[in-house]
């Protein structure tokens, strides 16, 4: 590896000292990358799925057109990941003044420590080197950030210490956009921003300057300004301020994942499911019904949709679901982990905490909510499965008074052969492909695929023990006979 040039006049002998490259600016740096990485075929950002066609077209003109952009959507949409991602677009590493505090460009110094060093130490001034990901800056805003916390602010111990007047440059503490100089400055949740400090990032954005207190000193920063909002912040919180947003390049709108099967990609990449003591074998099937679950949250009009269901719900569901599944192992003495549907049910802590309710669905409970998710996605899993299949002597078993009931800790082996008593069952699942003859495990998580997809369409019962028997009609009350137990009239 070639050893990186230390002195000003070592760097302008290099291949970095080109003035078409010494004075590039972040934003032409970016253009120029994302124009190489287009050439391969390669995806633009590693780990950002679903997003190839409608999204990421879109990041890609804003850059080329270098502008300063800001991502807007629901939460779990991606959109920090998508910033943390763009210092993918930037050199290796950028010569700066060594000891600079906003990273100075040895060719065009800003600060005046910087500007004072190369005016006297020439070509011996000394250059440090900076890697990506320490030109990336982020910050959350909230109400309490204040204009120095972005911007900066007179420091007077450092003039103290130094026998500064309190207008010289060097008193100067800078904040965190000055810091992100030559890089980029991430801003999440950009409409909890105070509304007089969004105010101060008008000359960065236009001008390309800042000021420090009223003092005539200006930094021209280099940076490349990247935002976030979600759309209910508009009202439910704050706004962005109409100059503001007339000053950001491009807006580009996020979304979830628009099909099922890009759903459970995005779970299975995010999901800790790796649990070494014992190998881990998640049904596909279960997969699906538990990303199809977010999917009938998204559509159920009790489930607030200002607020949206994150692509965090089946994530976190999965682990959930998996590690009841390793209890289970644990307990029972299982080599596998093989998660059944009923783990789904064990998982319900993971899908209320994540659903936002409307009014209705305060009335129902987050809870009930979640176990019709839970049916509704058996029941559509089933229908993309095995679809049109004959389900008639499992119901007629139930009609007739048959009752199922299976521990949720039991072996495959034992739990298989509870699901054995009902006719039909078994075979349906060999049938439809939906386990494989000789795998007790998946076999018993079929099955209860079957069983749960019959509840859902009121083909039978289950209790909330997990108790199976025959559907039961409802009942047409008054409103007041659940509570007194009279008849009519």
């Amino acid at each position: 590896m070639t050893k990186l040039p230390q002195t000003l006049g070592a760097l302008k002998r290099s291949p970095h000292g080109v003035p078409e490259r010494a004075l590039r600016s972040v934003k032409d740096e970016m253009r120029q990358n994302l124009l190489a990485r287009l050439c391969t075929d390669g995806p633009l950002f590693r780990g950002v799925i679903g997003y190839e066609d409608t999204v990421m077209p879109q990041i890609v003109n804003a850059i080329l057109s270098r502008h300063n952009f800001i991502l807007l959507g629901l939460r779990g949409q991606a959109k920090s990941r998508i910033l943390r991602a763009l210092t993918t677009l930037l050199d290796d590493a950028m010569p700066i003044v060594a000891g600079s505090e906003v990273n100075d460009n040895p060719f065009a110094p800003i600060s005046k420590f910087a500007r004072q060093l190369v005016t006297e130490a020439g070509d011996d001034a000394p250059i440090a080197w900076v890697g990506p990901e320490s030109r990336y800056v982020e910050k959350l805003a909230t109400p309490d950030v204040t204009i120095a916390d972005l911007i900066g602010d007179l420091d007077p111990i450092k003039a103290a210490r130094g026998g500064h007047l309190l207008s010289d440059e060097l008193t100067i503490h800078y904040g965190m956009l000055p810091r992100a100089n030559r890089g980029i400055f991430a801003l999440n949740e950009l409409p909890d921003l105070a509304g007089k400090v969004q105010v101060g990032l008008f000359n960065v954005m236009q001008e390309g300057d800042v000021q420090i207190k009223g003092y005539p000193v200006r930094l021209a920063l280099d940076v490349q300004l990247c935002f976030t909002a979600n759309p209910e912040d508009y009202t439910a919180r704050g706004k962005i301020i109409t100059p503001l947003k007339d000053r950001i390049g491009s807006e580009v709108v996020t979304h979830y994942p628009e099909a099922v099967e890009l759903g459970m990609a995005i779970t299975a990449q995010e999901a800790w499911t790796d649990r070494r003591h014992r190998p881990v074998r998640v049904p596909d099937f279960v997969s699906e019904l538990i990303e199809r679950v977010a999917f009938a949250a998204r559509e159920d009009r009790r489930v607030d949709k200002r607020s949206g269901v994150s692509q965090r719900m089946p994530i976190t569901v999965l682990e959930n679901v998996v590690s009841n599944a390793e209890r289970r192992a644990v307990t029972s003495g299982e080599g596998e982990i093989v998660p059944r549907v009923s783990d789904v049910y064990a998982a319900l802590p993971a899908i209320t905490g994540k659903l936002e309710l409307e009014y209705e669905g305060e009335l129902v409970g987050g809870p009930t909510i979640a176990r019709e998710l839970i049916r509704a996605a058996a029941d559509e899993t089933f229908e993309a499965r095995a679809g049109g299949a004959n389900v008639d002597d499992i119901v007629i078993w139930f009609d007739e008074g048959g009752a199922l009931q299976v521990a949720d800790d039991a072996r495959p082996e034992a739990a298989l052969r509870g699901f054995e008593v009902v006719p039909g069952l078994i075979d349906l699942v060999r049938h439809t492909g939906l386990a494989p003859a000789g795998d007790a495990a998946q076999s018993v998580a079929a099955c209860e695929l079957v069983l749960e997809a019959l509840v859902a369409r009121r083909r039978i019962s289950r209790s909330d023990a997990g108790r199976y028997t025959r559907a039961v009609p409802e009942q047409r009350r008054r409103p007041n006979q659940d509570m007194f137990g009279g008849g009519p009239g």
